[in-house]
């Protein structure tokens, strides 16, 4: 799933550099990128069972551990938080708050994955979890702090 991001994130600074301004920073495209992954991640939490996704809301709802209550509720409620921050990484003026959020949500979830790999569910292995889930944590905190010289360049690019 980390490809998503990944070539996203390239393709979108890849129009940078034709002239895009919008996406004149590798952290404006990953922003975007990042945005794009999650819109794909969310979808899942909807997904009836049967309709063609490799993972739907049942594969989801069976990840939550047992400590957490409503988990067919939370399932749906964890995709609606990742659509709307998604659309706070696109925009500016709400991108650092995005950001920073998901990456409290994204340090949240995790556990989720833990349990369901020790668990023996048919997911992703830890050993690969972990390193994407610090991936996209890091490009959520790089999306919202970004650095000082980064901000300027993007207040100038418009």
């Amino acid at each position: 799933m980390s490809l998503v991001l990944v070539i996203a994130t390239l393709a979108f600074r890849g129009l940078g550099a034709l002239g895009v301004r919008r996406f004149a920073t590798w952290r404006v495209s990953a922003a975007h990128g990042l945005a794009l992954f999650l819109v794909v991640t969310a979808s899942a939490h909807f997904a009836p069972e049967g309709s063609g996704f490799t993972t739907t809301h049942a594969d989801l709802v069976a990840m939550v551990p047992p400590i957490v209550p409503f988990p067919a509720f939370m399932v749906y409620a964890t995709g609606v938080l990742e659509v709307l921050g998604a659309a706070g990484l696109i925009l500016g003026r709400t991108r650092r708050m995005a950001g920073l959020w998901l990456a409290v949500m994204f340090v949240l979830l995790l556990p989720a994955n833990v349990y369901a790999a020790l668990a023996g569910q048919d997911v992703t292995p830890l050993w690969q979890r972990v390193p994407e889930q610090a991936l996209y944590i890091a490009v959520a905190l790089w999306a919202a702090l970004g650095t000082r010289t980064e901000r300027h360049q993007e207040m100038i690019a418009g």
